[in-house]
């Protein structure tokens, strides 16, 4: 007995040793693959292998599986032997065959350029990155299958540690097999592929960010990239009659979703903007596209960032910038630019639209000339993504089933929508340029209920940073000079907050009192919205109640993308005080 012990006991500091030793060489990897060193991320990961290989060993040793169905201790053994094969998994079979993708892949040309790309490393590299994601994916969902309850602190610790290291990469290696998928195909591998591209102007909000400003067909053949007819959502005019909307949409945001090219993401439901954007173009122009993209100019200077500053080199916009706006673009000037300086200097809404769409079709010929820094470019686009400011949609099924389980599909209802998710959007109603001048955060805080449901209060706070003579010192393109009946400087916007599946909508308070308030339902979540207006200087808050919530998970939070950074508009999560329980 005594002897088992000890071989037990040497097996343990084996297994500790060698799994503490890969855990120290993990950000050495990501140094290693940060740095574009793909020899020494090689090299890091042999010996990552090795060592998850040694600690599998000795778990997978007989005396070892033997103490596994002891009473009592026998939990810990076995889960101690669940880390050690779940981490020389992820080794083996996840990180080895990714540091070869890895390695293989020459970054710079792959970005689509104006010669065209070789799309083959891409479609090579889909079966590694697929099967990587499914063995991570797996051992995941070994290790959280786990029950921690009994289980010693010296065990349970690292486990709980192990699966929330596993769960930080999960979501990034399923996204990246999915891309492998899909991509090449989009790129036009299979064929030349026509987006319409959508520059969303955040200074008229919509709830995915802003008014549809300019747009371009944008061509992709073999990876080559090029930019074809341009236009705007004013040149697309009205649609008589109205394209078909479905009846929760429309009641929630009325028939103008399918009449006017403006209003076609009133609704935070992308590919409902999206279908109902396809179909306008090809009735305005006839050109049917193969999907719809939509930036707007914060995700622009992310671009810009990596391809550097571009030049206005174009004569008509050179004529048109020749008022005082800057010669050259790049991502610490280009937002301030588009969103207010063009309205300052070019008084006319043609120019202002030629303006915008001009500074586009220069900054995609810079895509297109394979200017920008891939890596760059690549964080650039994920950051854009990741705040709502980047969103795709295609109208091919496949493709659009593998979008719609992430956020840059921007739907509302779906795989990509956690459990718990709440959303708050903005719907100008102003009919101007004012929401720039806008400052905005959002909260999530939690209540005690005392039962099994959940109770959340949505906390939107509103400030008019416009200055207080802006009736008279900002352009009356910019403050809507009372057209649609608010008066010059002032702010009138539609606030719409999202509940999770099956909640309620109870109450809704603005600055501390009950007001009435729009609910309805889109797909079965529960949807309360009011209507606030500011004069320059003064702020507001809502207060939305939403009840009976049946999800016991942390609740998350998306926000129609503004002018302001993320981090400054959503604020995390507060739970309330509660009473102690008698």
């Amino acid at each position: 007995m005594i002897s088992a012990v000890l071989w037990l006991g040497a097996k343990a500091n084996v297994v500790k040793s060698e799994l503490e030793a890969a855990t120290q060489l993990i950000p050495l990897l990501k140094e290693d693959v940060a740095g574009d060193r793909p020899q020494d991320a090689a090299k890091t990961a042999e010996r990552l292998r090795a060592h998850t290989g040694a600690a599998r060993e000795a778990a997978d040793d007989p005396l070892w599986t033997l103490a596994s169905a002891a009473p009592g201790v026998g939990p810990n053994f076995s889960a101690v032997a669940e880390v050690a094969r779940s981490a020389d998994d992820v080794s083996t079979l996840g990180v080895g065959p990714l540091v070869k993708v890895f390695g293989s892949l020459d970054w710079d040309s792959l970005l689509p350029n104006s010669e065209g790309t070789n799309l083959e490393p891409i479609q090579d590299a889909s079966p590694s990155v697929t099967s990587a994601a499914h063995a991570v994916r797996v051992s995941a969902d070994r290790l959280a299958r786990i029950d921690t309850n009994g289980l010693l602190p010296q065990v349970a610790e690292p486990l709980v540690r192990a699966r929330e290291q596993l769960e930080s990469v999960t979501g990034a290696l399923d996204a990246a097999a999915s891309a492998s998928q899909v991509a090449p195909d989009m790129l036009g591998a299979q064929g030349t592929r026509n987006y319409l591209l959508m520059i969303q102007n955040n200074a008229e909000a919509r709830a995915s960010g802003g008014i549809p400003g300019a747009l371009a067909v944008l061509t992709l053949d073999q990876g080559k990239l090029s930019l074809g007819l341009q236009s705007s959502a004013g040149e697309v005019g009205v649609m008589q009659p109205p394209l078909a909307v479905d009846a929760e949409q429309q009641q929630i945001y009325s028939v103008r979703l399918g009449k006017y090219m403006q209003d076609v993401n009133l609704t935070p439901d992308f590919p409902t903007s999206a279908t109902s954007a396809q179909a306008m173009w090809e009735k305005k122009t006839g050109q049917r596209v193969d999907g719809v993209i939509s930036v707007d100019p914060v995700a622009l200077s992310y671009i810009l960032n990596a391809t550097g500053s571009i030049k206005i080199s174009n004569p008509e916009l050179d004529a048109l910038a020749s008022g005082g706006l800057p010669t050259e673009l790049n991502g610490n000037n280009v937002v301030a630019t588009l969103l207010s300086d063009v309205y300052a200097k070019i008084e006319s809404p043609r120019l202002q639209d030629a303006y915008f769409a001009g500074v586009a079709h220069e900054i995609f010929s810079a895509l297109s000339s394979g200017k920008a820094d891939a890596k760059g470019l690549l964080e650039g686009v994920t950051r854009g993504a990741s705040e709502g400011r980047v969103l795709i949609w295609s109208s091919n099924r496949d493709e659009q089933s593998v979008l719609g389980k992430y956020p840059l599909s921007g739907s509302i209802a779906g795989p990509s929508v956690s459990p718990a998710q709440f959303g708050v959007y903005f719907n100008d109603g102003t009919g101007a340029k004012m929401d720039y001048h806008m400052k905005r955060s959002v909260q999530l805080i939690e209540e005690c209920t005392g039962d099994e449901y959940g109770q959340v209060r949505v906390r939107i706070t509103s400030t008019n940073n416009a200055p207080a003579d802006a009736a008279t010192s900002l352009p009356a393109y910019v403050t809507g000079d009372g057209v649609f009946g608010v008066p010059p400087g002032m702010v009138r916007t539609n606030v719409i907050a999202y509940g999770p599946v099956q909640a309620n909508v109870e109450t809704v308070m603005v600055d501390g009192k009950r007001t009435d308030f729009a609910a309805h339902q889109h797909s079965n979540r529960p949807v309360g919205s009011v209507t606030v207006m500011l004069a320059p200087g003064q702020s507001s808050t809502v207060e939305l109640t939403f009840g009976k919530i049946v999800q016991h998970t942390e609740p998350n939070l998306v926000v129609t993308p503004t002018v302001q950074p993320v981090k400054d508009v959503v604020l995390g999560n507060k739970r309330a005080e509660c009473a102690p329980e008698k």
